[in-house]
């Protein structure tokens, strides 16, 4: 099936003309969309979310009748993936002449004003900026006849669900409601229920499953040496755009620094950056002048670089939806890609956690001179540790100090226990009849 067959018009058809075939959401998508029902999908980061909603929009904008307002509004959680949405719109509807602005926060909020108070089409949000501008009378939104919530399970993780709740409660009853994500948690999927009228629900992959084309290992190694066995790896010639995520702001900048130092074409991107930062270390990345991009989870979400060759999890994450989000960052448009994670003793039960989610475990490979003595990442995840069998006294028991077996251990420290606890009982009584 090509994209003219999904119904869409020759101008949108001759915009996206790079691409042979629509993905396998956009397939199902599309046509749901034009048909103006409401729609639940959820899919694996890089198979074409974006697209799938973008395109009939456009069409839709296009054809309909036009308004003061705007009549189809994108919230995002991300500035990055805010912007990186409006450049799709201006490319994708290239021949449609259609009006749209990008709303975030980060830089100075009048000549959004003054882009709100013009004719638009399409607005794309993300949620705090949105409601200043609601709240100042400055977003018109009377008009939007589609919502957009892209990304939705990130919009729970950042907190923003109290805010989108209010942003639908002010917009038009009467309306297409389409929400996209990788992940569909219980209260974001409550949500959409109570919001949404007969909604269709697609899956086109297992929920927080890896996209197959990721290549995933772990190397086991000392926390104090992960700076050390990164720079090993990124001298690999095969190392050509490398994504590299850690927990915290704090360790991004100062790895950053330690690989500068190391004549390292590398910076920073997180939420402590401004925004005119952010956007130029994207912009240099993309261009291959910075080889090296080191991130916290703010661009694990819709970052969509082209030729993402490698991800590196300098720290696994706290929570682990987010390494399946991470590792989406490359092996994206059919792409190969590789996903490696530098993982110490400490992160085992991150990683334990890690495996349960994607249903498999995660392949090991040593590198020479990092490797950890005892590898009990290697165990399987779903085993529980044995227990020990101790005397009262806090000895392990065995046959030579009175335990049977160790397999009994633990029936013998109850018995003494329970012997214990009579003695004392005993002793009081005497007391409380003396």
């Amino acid at each position: 099936m090509n994209f003219t067959e999904l119904g869409l018009r020759p101008e949108i058809v001759r915009a996206v003309a790079g691409y042979t075939n629509p993905t396998s959401i956009q397939e199902q998508a599309i046509p749901v969309v034009l048909e103006g029902r409401d729609l639940i999908a959820c899919a694996q980061t890089g198979t074409g979310k974006t697209a799938a909603f973008l395109l009939p929009i456009l069409q839709d904008l296009f054809v309909g009748q036009r308004s003061v307002g705007p009549r189809a509004l994108i919230i995002t959680p991300t500035r990055e993936l805010a912007a990186q949405i409006g450049e799709m719109a201006k490319e994708y509807g290239r021949h449609l002449h259609l009006r749209s602005a990008v709303i975030f926060g980060g830089v100075r909020i009048e000549p959004q004003k003054r882009k709100l108070a013009g004719k638009l089409d399409l607005l794309i949000a993300t949620p705090g900026r949105l409601l200043d501008h609601v709240s100042r009378g400055q977003a018109p939104l009377n008009h939007i006849r589609t919502i957009v919530l892209d990304e939705a399970d990130r919009m729970l993780d950042m907190g923003f669900l109290p805010d989108v709740r209010r942003i639908l409660s002010v917009l038009p009853k009467k309306r297409q409601n389409l929400f996209f994500s990788a992940t569909m948690p219980s209260d974001i999927e409550t949500l959409i229920r109570r919001t949404s009228q007969k909604p269709v629900m697609l899956e086109v992959a297992r929920r927080a499953t890896p996209v197959k084309r990721v290549r995933q290992v772990v190397h086991t190694v000392q926390t104090d040496r992960k700076k050390e066995l990164l720079k090993v790896l990124l001298d690999n010639d095969n190392m050509h755009q490398t994504l590299v995520f850690t927990r915290t702001k704090a360790r991004a900048n100062k790895l950053a620094q330690v690989l500068e130092k190391s004549g390292y074409a590398v910076t920073a991107i997180h939420s402590n950056k401004s925004q005119n930062a952010r956007t130029r270390a994207l912009a240099a990345f993309r261009r291959g002048k910075l080889k090296i991009l080191i991130a916290t989870d703010i661009a694990a979400r819709g970052l969509d670089v082209e030729g993402i060759s490698h991800v590196v999890n300098f720290e696994l994450p706290d929570a682990p939806e987010d390494y399946v989000h991470r590792i989406g960052r490359t092996a994206r448009a059919g792409d190969s890609g590789d996903a490696i994670s530098l993982v110490a003793p400490q992160e085992y039960k991150k990683l334990a956690a890690i495996e349960r989610l994607i249903g498999k475990p995660i392949g090991r490979e040593s590198v020479a001179g990092f490797i950890v003595a005892r590898d009990v990442s290697k165990l399987d995840p779903r085993r529980k540790p044995k227990r020990k069998s101790v005397t009262p006294s806090g000895r392990r028991l065995n046959r030579s100090n009175g335990g049977a077996a160790l397999g009994n251990g633990r029936n013998q420290t109850q018995r003494a226990v329970r012997k214990k606890a009579k003695r004392i009982a005993r002793i009081s009584d005497r007391r409380r009849v003396a």
